[in-house]
């Protein structure tokens, strides 16, 4: 009876973080673009990391309640969950993800790099045994969160420069069609920043409801999850970090899923694809990074042992599938079952 009441806890406050970083996005998107904000900012920045949320405030709430191992055992498992079962999932439900050429030239290579850093930061250089576990430093935290603006930067930089190229193409093929002359290529960028800016929605008192009560669903949400998953870890006498890197990693990807299949059914693979390199990242540098920097992270041993091998070898996996350009239904359902064999492995079935 204990264990039904503990699930019950589990699933409400799971999906009250969905749901509140659901509205906390929703939010934050409008009040962003009231205040004056780029569509392109909004997006490369709230929106694109909006689908991490849950994670993030769930690794900072175990922190601060004392569970550090539930932090990267929820990154890792998220990971890992977004490529064996989001991008098989929607394979089979698409038939087929048409990986475009911008994925392959910035998104895979840039994934290949955090996963890469990841594993540095865990074995040679920020992860120490002390007293039989695996530690990551704030030392080591405060490196992830530097690589993520680096990358952050990055990603802004390259956006920015094929949203100018894309623009600019689009207004000079309206010129030619309408006759209308623009003298210089200077002076069609500051047409479009001013045509941009003259659009700017007025901030409602929904928006900043949406908001707040985000925020407040996110806490409760987070502080729910972390209890049910001591709780529930302690009845039934297996580690915090199996639940997390299964249960909790499962549940806090459904954004991303939700956002894939949706995306796969308007035939938007690089939306789907897209998703799933940007929340990847984000997992492995700031969901980890910035719960480090309240204390040293420990990982448990089949974190250690079969999450952060499996992460590798599924992100090796999905960038071999990404070069081909093609990911097919077969390699989805391929993705699926060795997700199962993931789940065999945590839990010592084999």
């Amino acid at each position: 009876m204990e264990i039904l009441v503990l699930t019950i806890i589990f699933i409400v406050s799971l999906a009250a973080l969905v749901k509140g970083a659901d509205w906390f996005l929703e939010g934050a998107e409008k009040i962003g673009l009231s205040l004056g904000l780029s569509p392109f900012i909004v997006g490369i920045t709230i929106v694109a990391l909006g689908t991490s949320f849950p994670e993030l405030f769930t690794a900072v709430i175990a922190m601060l309640r004392g569970v550090p191992e539930m932090v990267v055992a929820n990154a890792i498992g998220s990971n890992i969950a977004n490529i064996l079962l989001v991008v098989g999932i929607s394979a089979v439900i698409g038939g087929k993800l048409i990986v475009k050429k911008s994925l392959i030239d910035l998104d895979l290579p840039l994934l290949a790099a955090g996963t890469v850093i990841l594993f540095i930061v865990i074995f040679p250089f920020g992860g120490g045994l002390e007293g039989g576990e695996v530690v990551i430093s704030q030392f080591s935290s405060i490196f992830l969160i530097f690589a993520f603006f680096v990358y952050f930067t990055y990603v802004l930089i390259y956006d920015q420069q094929r949203s100018d190229e894309k623009q600019l193409k689009e207004t000079e093929e309206e010129d030619m069609e309408n006759v209308v002359s623009i003298p210089s290529r200077a002076e069609r960028r500051e047409h479009l920043i001013v045509k941009e800016k003259d659009v700017k929605p007025k901030l409602k008192l929904k928006d900043i409801s949406f908001f707040l009560i985000g925020i407040v669903f996110l806490v409760a949400g987070s502080n729910y999850l972390v209890d049910s998953v001591v709780d529930i870890s302690a009845l039934l006498m297996i580690g915090v970090g199996v639940v997390s890197i299964i249960a909790v990693a499962v549940g806090t990807a459904l954004p991303e899923l939700l956002v894939s299949i949706k995306a796969v059914r308007e035939n938007k693979p690089e939306v789907a694809l897209g998703n799933i390199f940007g929340s990847n990242v984000f997992n492995s540098f700031l969901v980890i990074g910035v719960p480090g920097l309240l204390g040293d992270l420990v990982l448990d041993e089949k974190t250690y042992t079969v999450g952060v091998p499996f992460l590798l070898f599924a992100t090796f996996l999905f960038i071999v599938s990404g070069i081909s350009r093609r990911i097919h239904n077969y390699e989805g359902m391929f993705f699926i079952l060795l997700y199962v064999l993931f789940v065999v492995k945590i839990f010592g079935v084999v």
